[in-house]
Protein backbone atom coordinates (compact mmCIF):
# COMPACT_ATOMS: atom_id res chain seq x y z
CA UNK A 1 0.00 0.00 0.00
CA UNK A 2 1.83 3.34 -1.14
CA UNK A 3 2.07 6.66 1.35
CA UNK A 4 2.14 10.24 0.51
CA UNK A 5 5.85 11.85 1.07
CA UNK A 6 6.99 15.45 0.03
CA UNK A 7 10.15 13.97 -2.25
CA UNK A 8 12.37 16.73 -2.72
CA UNK A 9 14.01 16.90 -6.31
CA UNK A 10 16.26 19.67 -6.98
CA UNK A 11 16.72 23.33 -5.46
CA UNK A 12 13.53 24.92 -5.73
CA UNK A 13 11.72 21.56 -6.61
CA UNK A 14 9.82 19.61 -4.10
CA UNK A 15 6.33 17.39 -5.01
CA UNK A 16 3.76 15.59 -2.95
CA UNK A 17 4.08 11.90 -4.54
CA UNK A 18 3.56 8.24 -3.55
CA UNK A 19 6.02 5.81 -2.25
CA UNK A 20 6.03 2.74 -1.04
CA UNK A 21 5.95 2.27 2.66
CA UNK A 22 9.66 1.71 4.47
CA UNK A 23 10.77 -1.50 5.43
CA UNK A 24 13.48 -2.51 8.24
CA UNK A 25 17.04 -2.81 6.90
CA UNK A 26 19.03 -3.30 9.60
CA UNK A 27 17.87 -4.98 13.43
CA UNK A 28 18.73 -1.86 15.33
CA UNK A 29 15.72 -0.15 12.84
CA UNK A 30 12.42 0.91 13.97
CA UNK A 31 9.53 1.86 11.94
CA UNK A 32 7.08 4.55 13.35
CA UNK A 33 4.01 5.86 12.23
CA UNK A 34 3.88 9.39 11.96
CA UNK A 35 1.23 11.33 14.00
CA UNK A 36 2.44 14.46 13.74
CA UNK A 37 5.16 15.96 12.00
CA UNK A 38 6.41 20.13 11.43
CA UNK A 39 8.23 21.37 9.03
CA UNK A 40 12.01 23.04 9.86
CA UNK A 41 13.92 26.14 8.46
CA UNK A 42 16.52 23.38 7.78
CA UNK A 43 14.11 22.09 5.15
CA UNK A 44 13.56 25.57 3.36
CA UNK A 45 17.58 25.00 3.10
CA UNK A 46 17.55 22.08 1.78
CA UNK A 47 14.86 23.30 -0.84
CA UNK A 48 17.70 26.78 -1.65
CA UNK A 49 20.09 24.26 -2.78
CA UNK A 50 22.16 25.57 1.12
CA UNK A 51 22.72 22.08 2.47
CA UNK A 52 24.65 20.29 -0.85
CA UNK A 53 24.81 16.81 1.67
CA UNK A 54 21.14 16.76 0.82
CA UNK A 55 20.68 13.91 -1.64
CA UNK A 56 17.83 14.00 -4.25
CA UNK A 57 15.08 11.51 -4.00
CA UNK A 58 14.84 12.02 -0.11
CA UNK A 59 11.61 12.25 1.89
CA UNK A 60 11.90 15.43 3.31
CA UNK A 61 11.29 16.35 7.08
CA UNK A 62 13.09 15.57 10.29
CA UNK A 63 10.83 17.29 13.36
CA UNK A 64 8.33 14.47 14.62
CA UNK A 65 6.46 12.44 17.00
CA UNK A 66 4.69 9.55 16.46
CA UNK A 67 3.90 5.65 17.31
CA UNK A 68 6.54 2.58 16.68
CA UNK A 69 4.87 -0.30 14.97
CA UNK A 70 7.53 -2.46 14.06
CA UNK A 71 11.08 -3.05 15.59
CA UNK A 72 14.56 -4.47 14.49
CA UNK A 73 15.65 -7.81 16.80
CA UNK A 74 18.29 -5.79 18.67
CA UNK A 75 16.20 -2.63 19.50
CA UNK A 76 15.66 -2.74 23.43
CA UNK A 77 14.16 0.56 24.70
CA UNK A 78 11.15 1.21 22.41
CA UNK A 79 8.25 -1.17 21.34
CA UNK A 80 5.45 -1.52 19.10
CA UNK A 81 2.56 0.51 20.58
CA UNK A 82 4.62 3.25 22.44
CA UNK A 83 4.22 7.19 21.48
CA UNK A 84 8.08 8.62 20.81
CA UNK A 85 9.26 11.27 19.96
CA UNK A 86 11.98 11.31 16.94
CA UNK A 87 15.52 12.97 17.28
CA UNK A 88 16.92 14.86 14.81
CA UNK A 89 19.74 13.19 15.15
CA UNK A 90 20.98 9.73 13.69
CA UNK A 91 23.54 8.31 16.25
CA UNK A 92 25.23 5.13 17.01
CA UNK A 93 26.29 5.90 20.13
CA UNK A 94 29.17 3.84 19.97
CA UNK A 95 31.86 5.84 17.99
CA UNK A 96 34.41 8.13 19.38
CA UNK A 97 32.16 11.43 19.10
CA UNK A 98 28.52 9.53 20.07
CA UNK A 99 30.60 8.93 23.19
CA UNK A 100 31.92 12.46 24.11
CA UNK A 101 28.30 13.13 23.39
CA UNK A 102 28.53 15.12 20.17
CA UNK A 103 26.12 12.99 17.95
CA UNK A 104 26.10 14.98 15.00
CA UNK A 105 29.05 13.92 14.39
CA UNK A 106 28.56 10.22 15.11
CA UNK A 107 30.26 8.44 12.08
CA UNK A 108 27.43 6.18 11.39
CA UNK A 109 25.53 9.33 11.37
CA UNK A 110 24.67 13.00 11.98
CA UNK A 111 21.94 14.55 10.33
CA UNK A 112 20.45 11.93 8.04
CA UNK A 113 16.64 11.86 8.12
CA UNK A 114 15.18 14.36 5.88
CA UNK A 115 18.29 15.00 4.50
CA UNK A 116 20.18 11.85 3.30
CA UNK A 117 17.57 9.20 4.17
CA UNK A 118 13.78 9.71 4.00
CA UNK A 119 12.28 11.95 7.02
CA UNK A 120 8.92 12.16 8.15
CA UNK A 121 6.80 14.63 5.90
CA UNK A 122 5.72 11.49 5.21
CA UNK A 123 2.40 8.66 6.79
CA UNK A 124 5.72 6.10 7.62
CA UNK A 125 9.81 6.27 8.37
CA UNK A 126 12.32 3.99 9.26
CA UNK A 127 14.54 5.44 12.15
CA UNK A 128 17.83 3.74 12.47
CA UNK A 129 19.77 3.39 15.56
CA UNK A 130 16.49 3.40 17.43
CA UNK A 131 17.65 2.51 20.77
CA UNK A 132 19.10 6.00 20.49
CA UNK A 133 16.55 7.81 18.46
CA UNK A 134 13.49 7.30 19.59
CA UNK A 135 12.03 8.43 23.50
CA UNK A 136 9.34 6.98 24.58
CA UNK A 137 6.56 9.76 25.39
CA UNK A 138 4.45 9.59 28.81
CA UNK A 139 0.63 9.63 28.93
CA UNK A 140 0.56 13.11 30.35
CA UNK A 141 2.30 14.76 27.24
CA UNK A 142 0.55 14.99 23.97
CA UNK A 143 1.87 14.86 20.14
CA UNK A 144 1.95 18.81 20.52
CA UNK A 145 3.73 19.42 23.56
CA UNK A 146 6.34 17.19 22.09
CA UNK A 147 6.92 17.94 18.61
CA UNK A 148 9.50 20.30 19.09
CA UNK A 149 11.50 17.82 21.73
CA UNK A 150 13.67 16.26 18.62
CA UNK A 151 14.99 19.53 16.88
CA UNK A 152 13.64 23.11 17.39
CA UNK A 153 13.60 22.63 21.36
CA UNK A 154 16.85 20.53 21.44
CA UNK A 155 18.70 23.23 19.25
CA UNK A 156 17.07 25.91 21.83
CA UNK A 157 18.47 23.78 24.76
CA UNK A 158 22.03 23.42 22.35
CA UNK A 159 22.60 26.96 22.38
CA UNK A 160 22.11 27.89 26.14
CA UNK A 161 24.55 24.91 26.92
CA UNK A 162 26.89 26.36 24.90
CA UNK A 163 26.82 29.80 26.58
CA UNK A 164 27.72 28.59 29.34
CA UNK A 165 24.71 30.97 30.95
CA UNK A 166 25.53 31.74 35.20
CA UNK A 167 22.94 32.84 37.67
CA UNK A 168 22.37 36.22 37.20
CA UNK A 169 23.98 36.66 33.93
CA UNK A 170 22.39 38.85 31.12
CA UNK A 171 21.40 36.55 27.84
CA UNK A 172 21.08 38.20 24.91
CA UNK A 173 19.29 36.10 22.22
CA UNK A 174 18.98 37.24 18.62
CA UNK A 175 16.02 35.98 16.71
CA UNK A 176 12.57 35.39 17.74
CA UNK A 177 11.46 32.39 15.97
CA UNK A 178 11.39 29.17 16.81
CA UNK A 179 15.24 28.40 17.63
CA UNK A 180 15.19 31.38 19.43
CA UNK A 181 12.00 31.40 21.94
CA UNK A 182 12.97 28.14 22.58
CA UNK A 183 16.59 29.52 23.27
CA UNK A 184 15.13 32.08 25.57
CA UNK A 185 12.63 29.01 27.07
CA UNK A 186 16.34 26.52 27.92
CA UNK A 187 17.85 30.02 28.68
CA UNK A 188 15.56 30.49 31.61
CA UNK A 189 16.17 26.66 33.18
CA UNK A 190 20.11 28.50 33.85
CA UNK A 191 19.01 31.02 36.08
CA UNK A 192 19.75 34.32 34.27
CA UNK A 193 18.84 37.63 35.66
CA UNK A 194 17.41 38.98 32.41
CA UNK A 195 16.88 37.63 28.91
CA UNK A 196 16.69 40.44 25.98
CA UNK A 197 15.77 39.57 22.93
CA UNK A 198 16.15 40.96 19.78
CA UNK A 199 14.07 40.55 16.46
CA UNK A 200 12.82 42.65 13.41
CA UNK A 201 9.13 41.16 13.97
CA UNK A 202 6.91 43.00 16.60
CA UNK A 203 4.96 39.64 16.57
CA UNK A 204 6.94 37.39 17.33
CA UNK A 205 8.64 39.71 20.60
CA UNK A 206 4.77 39.87 21.51
CA UNK A 207 4.97 36.03 21.32
CA UNK A 208 8.26 35.88 23.30
CA UNK A 209 6.91 37.85 25.84
CA UNK A 210 3.74 36.58 26.46
CA UNK A 211 5.76 33.03 26.59
CA UNK A 212 7.84 34.68 29.19
CA UNK A 213 10.54 33.79 27.26
CA UNK A 214 12.08 37.08 27.33
CA UNK A 215 12.24 39.69 29.71
CA UNK A 216 13.38 43.20 27.51
CA UNK A 217 12.68 43.39 23.71
CA UNK A 218 14.56 44.83 21.10
CA UNK A 219 12.86 45.66 17.40
CA UNK A 220 15.75 46.24 15.14
CA UNK A 221 13.67 49.27 13.35
CA UNK A 222 14.11 50.40 9.51
CA UNK A 223 17.97 52.30 9.63
CA UNK A 224 18.88 50.82 12.88
CA UNK A 225 22.53 49.58 12.08
CA UNK A 226 24.39 46.72 14.50
CA UNK A 227 26.17 49.40 15.91
CA UNK A 228 22.74 50.86 17.26
CA UNK A 229 21.02 47.80 18.30
CA UNK A 230 24.41 46.77 20.32
CA UNK A 231 24.92 50.47 22.05
CA UNK A 232 21.12 49.81 23.42
CA UNK A 233 22.19 46.56 24.92
CA UNK A 234 25.04 48.27 26.56
CA UNK A 235 22.71 50.93 28.22
CA UNK A 236 20.99 47.48 29.59
CA UNK A 237 23.67 46.32 31.22
CA UNK A 238 25.93 49.28 32.80
CA UNK A 239 28.08 49.64 29.31
CA UNK A 240 29.27 45.90 29.77
CA UNK A 241 27.07 43.92 26.99
CA UNK A 242 25.73 40.90 27.35
CA UNK A 243 27.56 37.80 29.26
CA UNK A 244 26.01 35.07 26.81
CA UNK A 245 24.59 35.58 23.12
CA UNK A 246 23.13 32.70 21.30
CA UNK A 247 22.75 33.64 17.42
CA UNK A 248 19.76 31.89 16.19
CA UNK A 249 18.93 34.20 13.40
CA UNK A 250 21.97 33.29 10.90
CA UNK A 251 21.82 36.79 9.16
CA UNK A 252 25.62 38.67 7.92
CA UNK A 253 23.92 41.56 10.56
CA UNK A 254 22.78 39.31 13.65
CA UNK A 255 26.20 37.75 13.49
CA UNK A 256 28.04 41.12 13.35
CA UNK A 257 25.25 42.19 16.50
CA UNK A 258 26.60 38.67 18.16
CA UNK A 259 30.18 40.03 18.81
CA UNK A 260 29.37 43.36 19.13
CA UNK A 261 26.83 42.83 22.21
CA UNK A 262 28.31 40.53 23.67
CA UNK A 263 30.73 41.77 26.94
CA UNK A 264 34.23 41.29 26.80
CA UNK A 265 35.23 37.73 27.53
CA UNK A 266 31.78 36.85 27.03
CA UNK A 267 30.70 33.36 25.23
CA UNK A 268 28.85 33.90 21.98
CA UNK A 269 27.07 30.65 20.64
CA UNK A 270 26.36 30.21 17.00
CA UNK A 271 23.31 27.70 16.61
CA UNK A 272 21.53 29.56 13.65
CA UNK A 273 22.14 27.35 9.72
CA UNK A 274 24.20 30.24 7.71
CA UNK A 275 23.54 30.56 3.82
CA UNK A 276 26.97 32.18 3.54
CA UNK A 277 30.55 32.47 5.04
CA UNK A 278 30.64 34.77 7.48
CA UNK A 279 34.03 36.42 9.03
CA UNK A 280 35.54 36.98 12.21
CA UNK A 281 36.60 41.05 11.92
CA UNK A 282 39.97 39.95 14.52
CA UNK A 283 41.61 43.24 14.61
CA UNK A 284 38.33 44.95 15.84
CA UNK A 285 37.26 42.44 17.92
CA UNK A 286 41.08 42.40 19.56
CA UNK A 287 40.79 42.52 23.36
CA UNK A 288 37.26 41.42 23.83
CA UNK A 289 38.50 38.21 24.76
CA UNK A 290 35.14 36.25 23.32
CA UNK A 291 34.78 32.42 23.12
CA UNK A 292 33.34 31.63 19.89
CA UNK A 293 30.69 28.51 20.00
CA UNK A 294 29.02 26.74 16.73
CA UNK A 295 26.45 23.99 16.01
CA UNK A 296 25.20 22.10 14.63
CA UNK A 297 22.97 20.17 17.65
CA UNK A 298 23.87 17.52 19.81
CA UNK A 299 20.72 16.82 20.83
CA UNK A 300 21.44 14.28 23.40
CA UNK A 301 18.81 15.61 25.96
CA UNK A 302 15.92 14.23 24.28
CA UNK A 303 14.42 12.56 27.61
CA UNK A 304 15.19 15.40 29.75
CA UNK A 305 13.27 17.69 27.71
CA UNK A 306 10.50 15.59 27.67
CA UNK A 307 10.57 15.23 31.95
CA UNK A 308 10.99 19.22 32.22
CA UNK A 309 7.55 19.28 29.53
CA UNK A 310 5.83 16.88 31.68
CA UNK A 311 6.76 18.62 34.96
CA UNK A 312 5.01 21.71 33.35
CA UNK A 313 8.73 23.64 33.11
CA UNK A 314 8.48 24.22 29.14
CA UNK A 315 5.80 24.76 26.86
CA UNK A 316 6.38 25.19 23.22
CA UNK A 317 3.11 24.75 22.11
CA UNK A 318 2.27 28.36 21.56
CA UNK A 319 5.50 28.08 18.76
CA UNK A 320 2.47 25.84 16.38
CA UNK A 321 0.21 28.43 14.79
CA UNK A 322 -0.86 26.57 11.91
CA UNK A 323 -1.95 23.16 11.13
CA UNK A 324 -2.54 21.36 7.97
CA UNK A 325 -3.27 18.03 6.51
CA UNK A 326 -0.11 16.25 4.46
CA UNK A 327 -2.40 16.46 1.10
CA UNK A 328 -1.73 21.19 1.45
CA UNK A 329 2.08 20.37 2.54
CA UNK A 330 2.62 22.57 -0.51
CA UNK A 331 0.54 25.27 1.12
CA UNK A 332 2.31 25.18 4.37
CA UNK A 333 5.61 25.20 2.82
CA UNK A 334 4.05 28.63 1.54
CA UNK A 335 3.00 29.99 4.85
CA UNK A 336 6.05 28.90 6.39
CA UNK A 337 7.91 30.24 3.95
CA UNK A 338 6.81 33.50 3.63
CA UNK A 339 5.28 33.97 7.31
CA UNK A 340 1.91 34.64 6.37
CA UNK A 341 -0.46 35.21 8.94
CA UNK A 342 1.90 35.26 11.85
CA UNK A 343 3.32 31.90 10.98
CA UNK A 344 5.61 30.52 13.51
CA UNK A 345 5.88 26.99 13.11
CA UNK A 346 3.19 24.91 11.33
CA UNK A 347 2.21 21.04 12.45
CA UNK A 348 1.61 18.47 9.46
CA UNK A 349 -0.99 15.82 9.86
CA UNK A 350 -1.21 12.83 7.85
CA UNK A 351 -4.53 12.65 7.44
CA UNK A 352 -6.26 13.22 3.91
CA UNK A 353 -8.92 15.66 3.51
CA UNK A 354 -8.68 17.30 6.59
CA UNK A 355 -9.08 21.08 6.31
CA UNK A 356 -6.32 23.49 7.28
CA UNK A 357 -6.53 25.57 10.51
CA UNK A 358 -5.16 28.84 12.64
Amino acid sequence: MPMQALVYHATGDARLEERPLPQLQAPTDALVRVTLSSICTSDLHILNGSVPRARPGIILGHEFVGEVVETGAEVRRVRPGQRVAVNVETFCGQCFFCRQGFVNNCERGGWELGCRIDGCQTEYVRVPFADNGLDALPDSVDDLSALLVGDVLASGYFGAELAAIRPGDTVLVIGAGPVGICAMLCARLFGPARIIAVDRRADRLELARRMNAADTLIRAADGMGTADMAGLVRELTQGRGADAVIECAGEAATFELAWQAARPNACVALVALYEAPQTLPLPHMYGKNLIFKTGGVDAVHSARLIRLIELGRLDTRPLITHTFPLGNIADAYDVFAHRRDGCIKCAIVPQPGAAPSR
